[in-house]
């Protein structure tokens, strides 16, 4: 298996290649040379499996470079009932990924079970097994340059604290993030941890990430590395429980499946769009935004329009405060029949803060065809959502959640199956679910009183010279 960018001019590579790293050298993003495939028979397999034996199959594909024996022992020490252990009441830890139905034909999808409480924590638990491995066959170190609208630097800093070769440096929004979501990250006091809080939004830290990782000499002097879902093994890791969903919400592979994620970076819902590409029976995959809805509007009229710092709104859905979708790259990619001139054609325009419109050359006609739809959900209607979903169900939801089960009930089919990606548990969002339900939602035992742990970060400039020389002086 070997992985090309999407924007054509560099050389293709391995998995192992590519793992540490994050954008391609000429600013594109990799993606397999192909999508592996899954028959009908392979799917029948597939569906007794458990979520390891689920995830060794389905990574083998992607990572033929890696023994696997050792790929084995990685996903097995990975995806263990220990790790994942934050489950509702009555739900098998073992599963990994279980699920909770809400009524016939709708479930959610419980990603959250995690050490952070996030969806996250699927792939970064992973990723950091898989570094250390790497690092640990080559005889190197890295330096983990990333960014975070809340969930990501928590999962990563949790996967990577105490890694030997690796030091982080993450990358927030100063006073954005939920208080719970803050004080997971700042509280670490991990000597390989550092943790920057930059004076704007996730945009502003996300455009420095990627701008250093466009530095190549600065990259290559001081082994700067990548963890943001631009890392191709954040991605293979997520399309696992697509399928686990799948099996656990259907009898037969005749039938199909909708599923709908909360979106911000475009990462998740990617991985699903995978998944589909690979063979597994999706019938829609609904994009669910916030008030930040870049990507709603994209689905809905075909023009793609980041906004900037200014425009970029702070919501009680925080992590999808993001209005530059790093991951939409990969699927635009595939939209336009993988012409890498037409994506430097594209991101160009994005590249200079400009937008794009696929209604030209006909390439948005062509959406459906992947089963892409969308809908976006606004501060009143996550409240009122938490309120019925609570009340009806008895199931108390995220803020992020709650915007995918709003645009989930809009785009519900009759005869097939919905399935909502729950992205967090509700106890990092305290002071929304307790504005909707007017209590605070319960909180795992081993996070009581996380917020008043001594804190460790640097507040620094939206400024990627500054930021570089912390990285320096720090590696």
């Amino acid at each position: 298996m070997k992985y090309i960018s999407t924007r054509g001019n560099s050389p293709s590579q391995t998995f192992s290649e590519i793992l540490l790293g994050g954008l391609a050298p000429d600013g594109g993003l990799y993606l397999p040379e192909s999508y592996p495939q899954f028959s009908a028979t392979d799917l029948a397999a597939m569906r007794a499996m458990n979520y390891r034996e689920l995830a060794f199959t389905i990574l083998s594909r992607f990572a033929d470079d890696i023994p696997a024996a050792d790929l084995r022992d990685i996903v097995n020490r990975t995806y263990t009932a220990e790790v994942y252990c934050h489950t509702r009441e009555g739900q098998n830890a073992d599963d990994i990924t279980p699920t909770v139905k809400l009524e016939d034909g709708l479930f959610l999808l419980s990603l959250s079970n995690g050490p952070t409480l996030a969806f996250k924590d699927m792939a970064m638990q992973l990723l950091g097994n898989l570094f250390e491995y790497v690092l640990a066959k080559t005889g190197r170190e890295i330096n983990i340059l990333g960014a975070t609208s809340g969930d990501t630097g928590s999962a990563a800093e949790y996967a990577m604290r105490g890694k030997k070769g690796i030091k982080v440096f993450m990358l927030s929004p100063h006073q954005k993030m939920s208080r719970f979501q803050t004080a997971q990250m700042f509280s670490l006091q991990d000597p390989n941890i550092f943790n920057i809080a930059v004076k704007g939004v996730f945009d502003d830290a996300q455009d420095i990430v990627k701008a250093v990782s466009n530095d190549h000499a600065f990259k290559a002097q001081y082994k700067i590395g990548a963890v943001n879902s631009i890392n191709w093994g954040r991605i293979a890791a997520q399309v696992v429980y697509y399928f686990k969903g799948y099996f656990a919400v259907t009898r037969s592979n005749d039938e199909k499946v909708s599923f709908t994620v909360p979106s911000g970076n475009f990462g998740n819902v990617c991985a699903g769009h995978i998944a589909r590409m690979m063979g597994l029976p999706v019938s829609k995959l609904v994009v669910a935004t916030n008030e930040n809805d870049v990507l709603d509007e994209f689905f809905r009229t075909g023009v793609y329009r980041p906004r900037g710092s200014a425009q970029t709104y702070h919501t009680s859905s925080p992590s999808m405060d993001i209005s530059k979708a790093s991951n939409f790259e990969r699927f635009v990619f595939d939209l336009v029949g993988r012409d890498s001139a037409k994506m430097r054609e594209l991101w160009g325009k994005v590249d200079s803060g400009g937008a794009f419109d696929l209604n030209e050359g006909g390439y948005f006609a062509k959406v459906g065809d992947y089963g892409f739809v969308s809908g976006a959900s606004n501060h009143a209607y996550r409240m009122q959502t938490i309120r019925d979903t609570h009340a009806k169900y008895g199931v108390t939801i995220d803020t992020h959640t709650a915007d995918g089960l709003k645009v989930a009930l809009e785009h519900r089919e009759a005869s097939v199956p919905m399935v909502v990606l729950e992205t967090a548990l509700p106890a990092k969002f305290e002071d929304a679910i307790q504005e909707a339900l007017g209590r605070a939602p319960e909180r795992p035992a081993d996070l009581a009183g996380l917020e008043n742990l001594p804190q460790r970060f640097e507040v620094m400039d939206v400024d990627m010279d500054a930021i570089k020389q912390f990285v320096a002086a720090h590696s």
